[in-house]
């Protein structure tokens, strides 16, 4: 049986290990209810920019036999992650790297050309992560958690990787894709497994 907290760190495991220290407390956030925007003007889409970044997280996630990043809702989680939980450094950073992707025609080119920028700029990410170092803070009920830490705002690529995975694998469509989906569990029964068969979430 997998939980919430278990299955946040098994994406963490996914990106390496860590979570980068911005996005750790973005999630903290995420689960005040009452939580205004830092900045409710800070993103300030256009509809191609919208687009972008649904085409981006569905090259992270693909839909194949089971849902991809847009059927399972992630471009909007993005957003509303990035407008409402993420300070300045990382909104900035944010739109940088979806303006950039707009002035290099993203959406004109076919999917082959789009994923090998994408890769160019992963590498170019990989480079720009290095000066982060793993560090342990406390977060909620005094749990330690080894995040990614630096000293300018989170690179674009790295934000929405992060934010995509975090956004499928913690939506109803990301679990059942991975998971045997059990939102009321029953009874306590042990359960044998067949070869390859998934393992079980209940929330």
């Amino acid at each position: 049986m997998v939980n919430r907290r278990e299955a946040v760190s098994r994406i963490a495991m996914m990106l390496g290990g860590a979570f980068t220290a911005p996005t750790l407390f973005a999630m903290e956030r995420s689960q005040n209810s009452t939580s205004n925007p830092f900045n409710a003007a800070a993103l300030s889409l256009t509809e191609a920019q919208s687009k972008i970044i649904a085409a981006v997280a569905e090259h992270i996630i693909p839909k194949t036999t089971t849902a991809g990043a847009i059927d399972a809702g992630v471009p909007a989680f993005i957003e509303k992650m990035i407008n409402d939980c993420y300070k300045a450094p990382e909104q900035k950073s944010f739109m940088t790297g979806v303006k950039n992707l707009e002035k290099a025609g993203f959406l004109g080119l076919d999917a082959k050309a789009q994923v090998s920028l994408l890769k160019l700029l992963e590498a170019d990410t990989a480079e720009l992560m290095k000066s982060y170092k793993a560090s342990q803070v406390k977060v909620g009920d005094n749990v330690d958690k080894e995040v990614l830490e630096g000293t300018q705002g989170v690179p674009f690529w790295r934000l929405i990787k992060e934010l995509t995975l975090l956004g499928y694998y913690t939506s109803e469509a990301g679990v059942k894709a991975s998971f045997v989906y059990e939102p009321i569990p029953g009874k306590f029964e042990p359960t044998k497994y067949k070869a390859g068969q998934k393992a079980f979430l209940y929330q």
